[in-house]
Parts: structure tokens; sequence; C-alpha cells
């Protein structure tokens, strides 16, 4: 039987990796041991890490699997853990669950609202529930209602349990984009790219988002730029297959056959990625690729260099049929979204 010392090696271990799946195996082979041993506190520790890891490697039903055991011992016995710790995890875990269209919108919002109340329960401003409820009317393609939340959110006072102002201003940038607002998309997206806001993800996803919004005002000589620099700084990392997507659409316009060369290098890493969203949003815009890409001369007799593991039984050399391979998938969770948000949304997205 494993002992606390070979937990104990398994934390330290984990510790000194960078996020991916091989800290996470070393993290999950520690809970299942302190679950084994009856050490919960330990267990409790080590989900805490996987919530950490998985949010941000690419592996988010690991997160809320993971999150979902710790809310339960919090609740059983809150005075023997950090809320300021769960509280952390709850938004993120929040920001991830739209992203999952078998998650329905009735227990999105009864979590939206049970975190609300944890926050004001520990005397924490209410910015933090207006702005994350902000994002999920955004999720679900409410933007009347987004918009009611954001102006609410905006007049409260931040406090150290609010977002980095960064996200905070990525997400108003996602509103605007949403809104079709593309010269407010700018005005908002001015702070990060001149530097003076930034965290872990920003500008790392700000400079894919603003590509299209640049190529529709005429800016492609600056969007150019962002383009090489954005993919330079998320190249190889799998919590950025959305940004791939974005990287993918504006190549599709502006030079297809690099567009090709980061969809080959970029493939495996949302083939086999749990964001069911930013998976859809990848092959929605793989398929006009492909199709533009048949156009260009240098396409004649290409075959794509697909994923070993990737689960595609077609001639990768038929370029259109490949391209409706990844259209039909993207349609199929297109439509389980909008099914569950009750409206058009998410098909209108990748339409």
């Amino acid at each position: 039987m494993k002992t606390e010392m070979d937990f104990e090696d398994l934390m330290e271990e984990a510790y000194h990796l960078p996020n991916g799946p091989a800290k996470l195996g070393l993290l999950e082979e520690a809970a299942r041991v302190a679950d084994v041993n009856g050490m919960v506190e330990e267990a409790y520790e080590a989900r805490s890490e996987i919530v950490d890891a998985a949010t941000f490697c690419g592996y988010p039903m690991k997160a809320l699997i993971a999150f979902s055991w710790q809310l339960g011992k919090f609740d059983q016995q809150p005075e023997r853990y950090d809320e300021e710790t769960l509280l952390w995890s709850y938004k993120w875990i929040l920001g991830k669950m739209p992203d999952f269209p078998e998650i329905s919108r009735e227990k999105i919002m009864e979590l939206l609202e049970d975190f609300g109340a944890r926050f004001k329960s520990y005397g924490y401003s209410e910015r933090s529930y207006w702005y994350y409820r902000f994002r999920i009317f955004m999720d679900f393609g409410e933007l009347e209602e987004a918009g009611r939340s954001y102006d609410r959110f905006r007049t409260l006072d931040r406090d150290y349990m609010s977002d980095c102002e960064a996200c905070e201003q990525d997400e108003i940038m996602r509103y605007y984009i949403l809104k079709g607002d593309d010269e407010k998309v700018l005005e908002a997206a001015k702070p990060i790219l001149k530097g003076r806001m930034s965290c872990a993800e920003i500008p790392h996803l700000t400079l894919s988002e603003v590509l299209m919004p640049l190529y529709r005002l005429g800016q492609t000589e600056e969007a150019d730029k962002h383009q090489v620099k954005g993919y330079r700084m998320i190249k190889g990392e799998n919590d950025f297959v959305q940004s791939f997507a974005e990287q993918l659409e504006y190549l599709t316009l502006t030079n297809p056959a690099k567009g090709i060369d980061i969809l080959e290098e970029t493939l495996v890493l949302a083939a086999e990625h749990e964001d069911v969203y930013a998976k859809m949003m990848y092959y929605a815009k793989a398929a006009p690729l492909l199709r533009r890409w048949t156009e260009e001369k240098d396409s004649e007799g290409y075959r794509l260099r697909l994923p070993a593991s990737f689960p595609y039984e077609g001639d990768p050399g038929d370029l259109l049929k490949l391209a409706d391979y990844f259209e039909e998938y993207a349609r199929t969770v297109a439509t389980k979204f909008d099914q569950r948000n009750g409206n058009t949304h998410i098909s209108s997205l990748i339409a």
C-alpha cells in the first residue's frame, strides 16, 4: 500500500513540472494514494492542484471533476479548508462550464448563484459575481443581459478576489466582438496591445482576437504583425486552441499556405482537447481554410499531415472531403450548444 511519503514524493515531483499531462498524471496518482490511505486533507490538496493545472493546460473536464469533489468536502467541514483558494478555483470552473453543452443552463445558473452567495457570505466584493454573470450570458449569446451585467460589474469595487484587469479587459473585448463593433474591440484592446495590461494569458489571447477586427477595418499590416507575435507566444500550448482557430480564420483570407502549416502543427492539440467549445471553433475554421487552400496551385496533390491519433479514415489528400469532415463535426456540436442555450447563437458563430 502507498504511504504518506509516497504522496509527498508525488506532489514534490509534480511541483517541479510545467502544467501538462505529465504533471496531471502525478497529481491524479497522488489523489488516488491519498484516497486509498484515508488522507482526506492530502486528497483535497492534490485536487486543488489538479484544478489549477488542468484548467490551464487543456483538461477542463478533469478540473470540473476534481473541483466537484473539493466543494463537497469543503461544505462538510468548511473550517478545515481555506475558502480563498476554493473561491479562486470556483471562478475558473464557472468560466469553463459553459464550454460543455451537456452541462445544462439551469445547472450553470444554479452554480453562479451559489458562487455569488459564497462570495457575499465571506465579505468579498460582488464584482466577481457580476463579472462572471457577464461572461456566462455572453456564452449563452444573450448580449442584452450580458450588457446589463457588464454595466453593473464595472460600478463595483475591485478587491483581491477580483480577476486581474487584463483578463477583465479581454472579456470586454469579447463582448464587442460578439456585438460586431470592430472599432470598440480595438479601443478596448489598446491598453493590452500597448503593454499596460498583461498576465499569464494576456496578451497571448488578445493578439489572435484582434486579427479579424483589424482585417475588416483594412489594417492588415498591423494584423500581420500581431499574427506572427501571437502565434509565437502560444505555439505548442494546448490551452490556446481557440486562439489557433482565430489564427486559421485570419490566414484563410491572407495567407492560406501559412494557415496550412499552423493547422498541421496544432491539429493534434485541438483534436485531443477536452474543451468542447474550443475544439468546435477550431474545426469550424479549419474547414474553410482547407477549401481555400485547394484553390492555390501549390495545393495540387497535397496530402495533409494528420496526427497518427486523428480519427479520420478518409484520404488526407482529398482536402474537400476532409473539410466536410471538420464542418460536420463543428455543426453537430454547435447544434448541441444551441439546444442548451435555447437560441441559434453558437451556430451563427460558425456559419
